[in-house]
C-alpha cells in the first residue's frame, strides 16, 4: 500500500476496524491510551507506538475512532499533535461521533498545518465492524475523500458522501443515532404494553422483526430488548446520552425544535442516574419496564453491582 497508516483508539470498534485495514494489506502504526488493547493488532502485524504523534507519517493519513469531542481535540490540537507531524498533503480520518461545529473547527485548525480533514462516522456495532458490515458517511474535500475511499471500502460494506462541509457526515450520523435511539424507546413502549398485558415479549420481537419492521434496527434491538441481553455493553448506554445531547446542541443551533429528543435525553438521563451509563443503550427499556409497574430481572442484577461497590 501506498499510504502510511495511523490509527488513534481501539475501543470496541477501534480494535475490529483497525484489524480490517491490516488483513486489507495495510501498515499501521496504533495507539490507545489503554495500551493492554493494542496487543491483538500488535499480533497481527500492527506497530504499537507510545505517543499518538508517533502514528503519523509526513503527508500520510491517519485515522482516529475516539469517544468524544474532548477526546478527539486532546489528540488533534495540542503542540506537537500528530496533526502537525502529518504536514502539508496529510489527511486524517475521523470516524468519531462528534458534533458537526466539532468538526468544522478541527478542520480548521488542521489547514493551518496543511492537513486534510474527512469526516467519516459510521453505522454499525462491534460485530459489524468485525465483520466489514459497516455503513460509512463521508464528507470533506473531494479530492482527500477520494484518495481516502479505498480505506473506507476495506472498512465498511458501502459509503455515502455527503460533500465537502467537514461537519456534514457528523449531521447525518447524529441523525440516524436519533432514529436509533428512537426505535429503541418504541420498542421498549410496545413490548413493555404486550408483557403487562400477558403477551411474551419476545414473540412479539419475532413477530414484527419477520414482517412489518423486516430491518436491522428493528430486528437486532427488538431480540436485544426482549431478551434483556444489556450486558456486555456493544454501545455504552453512557455514549448513547452524548449522542442524543449533540443532536439537540446542533437542532438548538440551527432553530429545529426536535421534542422527540428532549423525551429520549431525559429517559437516557434517567438511566445513567439509576447507575447504567456502562450498559448497553437499550437498557433504558429497564425504566420503560419499571414505570409500568414491571421489575426485569436485568434490573435486578444491576442493583445488586450497584450495592456492591
Amino acid at each position: 500500500m501506498a499510504d502510511t497508516l495511523g490509527f488513534i483508539g481501539l475501543g470496541n470498534m477501534g480494535e475490529p476496524i483497525a484489524a480490517n485495514l491490516l488483513q486489507a494489506g495495510y501498515t499501521l502504526r496504533v495507539y490507545n491510551r489503554t495500551a493492554s488493547k493494542a496487543e491483538k493488532l500488535a499480533a497481527k502485524g500492527a506497530t504499537v507506538v507510545q505517543n499518538s504523534a508517533d502514528v503519523a507519517a509526513p503527508g500520510g493519513i491517519v485515522l482516529t475512532m475516539l469517544a468524544d469531542d474532548h477526546a478527539i481535540e486532546q489528540v488533534c490540537l495540542p503542540p506537537g499533535s500528530f496533526v502537525e507531524k502529518l504536514g502539508p498533503g496529510g489527511i486524517h480520518i475521523s470516524i468519531s461521533t462528534i458534533a458537526p461545529a466539532t468538526a468544522r473547527r478541527l478542520a480548521e485548525h488542521h489547514a493551518m498545518h496543511k492537513v486534510e480533514y474527512v469526516a467519516s462516522p459510521v453505522f454499525g456495532r462491534p460485530e459489524a465492524a468485525a465483520a466489514k458490515h459497516l455503513w460509512v458517511c463521508a464528507s470533506g474535500a473531494a479530492p482527500a475523500r477520494k484518495r481516502v475511499q479505498p480505506i473506507l471500502s476495506a472498512i465498511g460494506q458501502g459509503t455515502f458522501e455527503f460533500g465537502d462541509d467537514p461537519g456534514a457526515a457528523n449531521v447525518v450520523k447524529l441523525c440516524g443515532n436519533f432514529l436509533i435511539a428512537s426505535a429503541i424507546e418504541a420498542l421498549s413502549e410496545s413490548f413493555t404494553l404486550a408483557e403487562k398485558n400477558g403477551v411474551n415479549k419476545k414473540d412479539v420481537a419475532e413477530l414484527f422483526g419477520k414482517t412489518l419492521f423486516a430491518c436491522p434496527v428493528y430486528q437486532g434491538y427488538g431480540n436485544q430488548i426482549s431478551e434483556e441481553n444489556f450486558e456486555p455493553a456493544g454501545f455504552r448506554l453512557a455514549l448513547g446520552l452524548k449522542d442524543i445531547s449533540l443532536a439537540l446542541d446542533t437542532a438548538a443551533a440551527s432553530s429545529v425544535p426536535m421534542p422527540l429528543a428532549s423525551l429520549l435525553r431525559d429517559r437516557w438521563l434517567t438511566a445513567i442516574a439509576k447507575g447504567r451509563e456502562n450498559m448497553d443503550w437499550t437498557a433504558v427499556a429497564l425504566g420503560v419496564a419499571e414505570d409500568a409497574g414491571l421489575k426485569p430481572a436485568a434490573a435486578n442484577a444491576n442493583e445488586g453491582k450497584m450495592s456492591a461497590r
